[in-house]
């Protein structure tokens, strides 16, 4: 059998709650007690299980490695046919490709999903996952998430249109770029609101995070959450890189990603992957002028500082949520410690983290940031030398796996967040050419938007929730 046959159970990062399964897991999103769920044993991933993979298409991949994770909730049968569908209508045929940039460096294309960025291949994976358990158990619920740009039209094209899911996007006002606001705003299904919030990304996150806080609000909604707190968004992002580790014969030699991050969920889904066992022997962490994780990379503390609207915009978070998961494991999994810290984390706006832990932290996780202009330069560059185009998020990405200690014959990938046609802007201030958004989105322009705008408040934003829900 694949991977480890215990079936494996979830438990919050606050230690409050433990042995939950996959399927509550997957519902619930954030745990009661506020922790993100993360299982209670890592299963592993030997060399034999990653040679078995060798030439199959990145469906069997992902339905493989996610059945060491569900447990009873799908048979193997049921998930390879929910990977199949996932991503029959991708538009590459090997999903996620790889272009060879230079010597043991390759760019891994994540844009070939119907919303143009790497939030579909999670997300098209947990809207059919969502639909299957609704089904069986006869539930309806209510998804509340928040967006720096791509959640949103990820998971609104996921869940739009399904009979017992509604949806309500919570996204910073002018703090996404117009191609990602549209393709949230302009979608008609009647399950589907969007909200621009007069506030930060991280506005945007505390006040989906207080929603599901308020324990009577999160019953009597039904709660859900489709943004990387989840743990399938985790699960299912695992799978691209076993998937680059596979496809460039380097599940023994070792491998290293270069990571354009905000929230830190991207990087995390690379670090679950190195704790099932597949040799990754550095995750490069690439940050915009909102540079928290590289601050707590260099210094040792986490901060809370202002977030400045950048190009970048995916990137514009002060506090990236998912650290969380590895701050918990920094804890030694003493979930009641890491909370208490978390709460001084809040209040004082800054956390210290022990010089042992942050060495060992560093023995693999490395970092580096870029300002609009080098971000500019560096887009125009890529394109003069390599005759490609590539969006603001990405050239952070290649920029940090060329700053990487090169090892000959290891190879390093950098990932490709976003199809640059979702910022027409700086492509075209950085090249001179405007890149035109694939035919399915052509007209995405000239379609009618559909949204609210309410202020930083906890009380408006609840009572638009209630209102949101289908009948």
């Amino acid at each position: 059998m694949f991977g480890n046959p215990a079936p494996v159970q979830y438990r919050s990062t606050r230690g409050q709650v433990s042995g939950v399964s996959f399927e509550n897991a997957l519902l619930q999103g954030l745990a009661p007690d506020g922790g993100l769920y993360v299982p209670h044993e890592w299963p592993q991933l030997s060399k034999s299980d990653l040679k078995s993979l060798r030439g199959h298409p990145y469906a069997a991949v992902v339905a493989v490695v996610a059945s060491v994770f569900v447990g009873d909730t799908f048979t193997a049968d049921e998930l390879a046919e929910l990977a199949v569908d996932a991503y029959a209508d991708f538009g590459h045929v090997d999903v996620a490709p790889l272009t060879k940039l230079e010597d043991d460096l390759h760019l891994m294309e994540l844009y070939w999903g119907p919303t143009l960025s790497f939030k579909d291949y999670a997300l098209q994976l947990l809207g059919r996952m969502f639909d299957a358990v609704l089904t069986k158990r006869g539930e309806r619920i209510t998804i509340v998430a928040a967006t720096s740009g791509d959640t949103g039209s990820a998971a609104i094209e996921a869940l739009r249109g399904r009979s017992a899911v509604d949806v309500v996007i919570l996204h910073p006002a002018g703090g996404v770029s117009e191609i990602q606001r549209r393709q949230m705003t302009t979608v008609t299904d009647s399950n589907v609101s969007n909200v621009a919030i007069e506030g930060s990304f991280d506005d945007c996150q505390d006040l989906v995070k207080a929603m599901f806080a308020d324990e009577s609000f999160r019953t009597e909604m039904n709660l859900s959450a489709v943004n990387s707190i989840n743990w399938g968004r985790i699960m299912a992002q695992i799978s691209y890189y076993v998937w680059a580790a596979i496809a460039l014969d380097a599940t023994e030699s070792g491998i290293g990603f270069s990571v354009p991050t905000g929230n830190f969920g991207n990087v995390y889904s690379g670090y679950a992957a190195k704790a099932m066992g597949l040799p990754i022997h550095t995750l490069m962490i690439g940050n915009n002028q909102n540079h928290g994780l590289h601050t707590f990379l260099s210094t040792g503390t986490l901060r809370i500082d202002p977030v400045v609207p950048t190009i970048a915009p995916a990137m514009d978070i002060a506090v990236p949520s998912n650290l969380e998961r590895l701050l918990f494991d920094v804890y030694q999994e003493d979930g009641l410690a890491l909370g208490r810290a978390m709460a001084r984390f809040r209040e004082a706006s800054m956390l210290p983290i022990d010089s042992d832990d942050m060495s060992v932290l560093r023995s693999w996780l490395q970092s580096m940031w870029m300002s609009d202009e080098a971000i500019t330069s560096y887009i125009g560059g890529v394109a003069a030398e390599a005759g490609i185009i590539v969006n603001p998020h990405t050239a952070i990405g290649i920029a940090g796996a060329r700053t990487r200690k090169v090892q000959p014959g290891v190879p390093f990938v950098a990932l490709a967040t976003a199809h640059p046609a979702k910022f027409p802007d700086a492509i075209e201030q950085a090249t001179g050419q405007r890149p035109g958004l694939p035919g399915s989105l052509s007209d995405l322009l000239a379609r009618p938007e559909r949204y609210e705008t309410l202020g930083n408040d906890l009380a408006a934003v609840m009572a638009l929730v209630r209102a949101s829900r289908s009948s």
